[in-house]
């Protein structure tokens, strides 16, 4: 089955979020499999060190090349990783929705692919230049090493493999799926403190209730997030008829307003751009 390889000095870290919830459901039900390692375990001297300290001085230390090679080539050569192999950290390419995506593919179609957590002051640079075959980043934060950023990884890369969720058409609908944040959501009761359910969500009309969540996902997309906005390209036809059946079509700036039926705007789908 597809696997996440997972190479950590922290492997309870990934193990704890791996056998849980929706990732533990898939490990179980044989659909996913998300596998950690330990870069101690290839560690120098009695004290199984996997650091040293830098070249030219300065604070902290670095994960030295010797176990983080060893650990990731031994892991392939024994069928228990595969690559491509992923460095987590601030230089690598940031973590969305679409790169989720290509990362699922990649999954299902090759098998499976490697995460390396980064601690201390990061990776000898020979690890980024001759182990890696890329780099991925959650975001512009520092955080104490690369695990949190490996179950993130994990998480939005997992739920993707088919088989993984258990309704496949929640992957579909949700935020970030078509480049907008998800319509608002509401369940029973129908009124909570004189708070009412939309009639619409109520009409048992699935058309009207289709083209209300899609003009609700383009208003709230617009107000809250324009940088998601301005890469979804001109409004359709069909989302301009839908927010002015909603009285929405107000809330959208107006040189955004015009009928094109363009897809938006779509990258080349690269791992490396």
């Amino acid at each position: 089955m597809p696997r996440i390889s997972v190479f950590t000095l922290f492997p309870e870290l990934i193990e704890a979020h791996a056998s849980s919830s929706l990732l533990g459901r898939a490990r179980n039900g044989g659909v996913l499999e998300v596998r950690a390692h330990n870069l101690r375990r290839f560690g120098i001297g009695v004290h199984q060190a996997v650091d040293d300290a830098p070249f030219g001085g300065g604070a902290g230390m670095v994960l030295a090349p010797g176990p983080v090679f060893a650990a990731v080539e031994t892991a392939i050569e024994e069928g228990a990783a595969a690559r491509p192999v992923f460095l987590l950290g601030p230089g690598g390419r940031r973590l969305t929705q679409r790169v989720a995506r290509e990362l699922a593919a990649l999954l299902v179609d090759t098998g499976g692919f490697s995460l390396v957590c980064g601690r201390y002051e990061g990776f000898d640079q020979r690890i980024h230049d001759h182990l890696a075959d890329g780099e991925l980043s959650i975001g512009d934060v520092v955080l104490g090493g690369g695990e949190v950023a490996a179950m993130a990884v994990a998480e939005a890369v997992g739920r993707l493999v088919p088989g993984v969720m258990g309704n496949e058409q929640s992957a579909v609908v949700e935020s970030f799926a078509d480049g907008l944040l998800e319509h608002p959501q509401y369940t029973r009761p129908a009124e909570f403190r004189g708070w009412a359910v939309p009639e619409v969500l109520r009409s048992g009309d699935h058309a009207r209730v289709a083209r209300w969540r899609l003009a609700t996902a383009i208003s709230i997309t617009a107000a809250k997030r324009p940088d998601l906005f301005a890469e979804h390209g001109e409004l359709t036809s069909v989302e301009r008829r839908a927010l002015k059946e909603f009285a929405m079509l107000d809330t959208i700036r107006p040189d955004r307003g015009a009928e094109n039926d363009a897809a938006g705007h779509a990258g080349d789908g690269s791992l490396t751009e």
